[in-house]
């Protein structure tokens, strides 16, 4: 065999030790590339979980956000309630308050006039028993 002939078997064995090594790699980045596409259809099958669940989340919570809304509206309304109630309450024990003064007020005057009559009523006893005893003394000295 010529030289030519050995470095023509030379580069035939080369090329086919390539050939074998491209395959075995293809092979290798084949098997690769099928677990890859596994894993991203399962990664996939997960997010479109994820999703349903994040939409039903978010729709719960949107309706939870109106009842939030919904309740605090009837609160303010409930607290506008009590604080007119506070305030009628507040002028009803100012009218008991001014009313309690008038009542004080009159029943001290009153006080004052009874006071007054019984006063004029003693003076008008002590002058009755004093006439009756001068009447009584005058009888006497003229039997």
């Amino acid at each position: 065999m010529s030289l030519t002939g050995i470095s023509l078997l030379i580069i035939a064995l080369s090329f086919a030790l390539i050939a074998i090594y491209v395959v075995k790699t293809l092979k290798a980045a084949s098997g690769t590339m099928t677990s890859v596409s596994s894993t991203l259809e399962k990664v996939e099958g997960q997010m479109q979980g994820i999703t349903s669940e994040s939409e039903s989340l978010l729709k719960k919570t949107n309706r939870i956000a109106e009842d939030v809304e919904h309740k605090t509206q009837t609160l303010n309304g409930l607290v506008e309630t009590v604080n007119n109630v506070g305030s009628t309450v507040g002028n009803v024990n100012t009218s008991l308050q001014g009313m309690a003064e008038s009542v004080a007020h009159a029943s001290n005057q009153k006080d004052e006039k009874v006071v007054q009559a019984m006063k004029w009523g003693d003076a008008a006893i002590e002058l009755y028993l004093k006439w009756k005893t001068k009447k009584t003394q005058t009888g006497r000295k003229g039997s």
